[in-house]
């Protein structure tokens, strides 16, 4: 939900840049290419702006992407029967799965966020994002009623068990993992780690609304984002200036399920497995990774206008919510503003 290119016939209402901007954010070396790519990825788009050594084809680049994407993919998508989280979510009670070092990588960031946010934020969610149409079943010809969406919810993050430095996955018997509002921003992260070995230091990846920008553009200038604007809000049209940094936006009103004359948004309430209904139509977070940006911005909606704040402003979290009446910022979103 943001746009990585800019519209020159927008009127700009607000400019944000990183406070004490990162002095580390160099321009590309000189002979560097400009390169534009982009392709279909975790049920969405990619897109790759980035200054390329002249000694690197685009086949190269697309190839080292296309392959760390794949690789996330077939472990944490369950969407894919084979998946490695696919199986945990089918293996018998009792049994201890084991995960590699990605899987546990993201688990890890999931269960911390789901610390700091009193259960926000939960990756045990996913029986409710089935049940609500979400996962890979077909959505419901009505709407499900509080009892079902209960029954969802014999699990939350405090009853995740691993083993030997998380290599080792407890599965106690139902548990239904669901890494969607993470998995996005993890890619990004691993694109742009995957380009930084080809010796790619200055790009600017998104996928699916989930963006990083590393490094300076030749001009000497950050990575410029237009972020969406929620229809019906007074939210001013925003550019922010990426070097080093992530955004991610998580909003209720683009991904929904229709059913009848109901409506739902696809962020869920963990305690209860029910969709969050409150005034929040969409949140934007700052963080150097994507991977935490894209969980928090979650956790922030699920939390609703002034608890999500309160949450920002307590971990230092860059963070705005945006209701059809209001606009609210974090003290460290305010550092932004230009």
């Amino acid at each position: 939900m943001t746009k990585g290119a800019r519209a020159a016939d927008k009127q700009i209402g607000q400019i944000l840049l990183p406070p004490n901007s990162d002095r580390s954010a160099a321009p590309p070396p000189a002979g560097s290419r400009e390169v534009r790519l982009g392709g279909e990825t975790m049920g969405t788009v990619w897109t790759l702006a980035a200054f390329v050594p002249s000694s690197i084809t685009d086949a190269v680049v697309r190839a080292a992407l296309e392959k760390i994407f794949a690789n996330i993919i077939a472990g944490l998508s369950q969407w894919e029967a084979g998946s490695a989280i696919s199986r945990f979510n089918c293996a018998p009670a009792g049994s201890w799965q084991h995960i590699n070092r990605d899987f546990a990588r993201v688990l890890d960031c999931a269960l911390n966020i789901a610390r700091a946010s009193g259960g926000a934020f939960d990756p045990t969610i996913g029986k409710a994002s089935e049940l609500w149409g979400f996962g890979t079943a077909h959505a419901p010809l009505r709407r499900p009623d509080d009892r079902q969406a209960a029954t969802t919810r014999n699990y939350s993050w405090r009853d995740v068990q691993t083993q030997e430095f998380c290599s080792r996955l407890l599965q106690p018997g139902g548990m239904a993992l669901d890494f969607s509002g993470i998995a996005k921003g993890h890619a990004v992260d691993a694109g742009i780690e995957a380009l930084n070995r080809l010796g790619i230091g200055s790009a600017l990846l998104e996928i699916g609304g989930e963006l990083r920008g590393c490094g300076l553009r030749a001009d000497m200038m950050p990575w410029w984002v237009d972020l969406e604007t929620p229809p019906e809000s007074i939210c001013p049209a925003t550019r922010v200036g990426l070097a080093n940094w992530s955004v991610a936006t998580s909003g209720s009103y683009v991904r929904r399920v229709q059913a009848g004359t109901e409506s739902w948004s696809h962020t869920l309430a963990a305690d209860s497995g029910l969709p969050v209904d409150n005034e929040v139509l969409s949140v934007t977070v700052f963080h150097t990774g994507c991977m935490q940006a894209d969980a928090l911005a979650t956790a922030v909606l699920a939390l609703g206008e002034t608890e999500g704040l309160a949450f920002a402003d307590r971990y230092g979290i860059p963070a705005r919510t945006v209701t059809r009446i209001r606009v609210g910022e974090s003290a460290a979103w305010k550092q932004w503003s230009k």
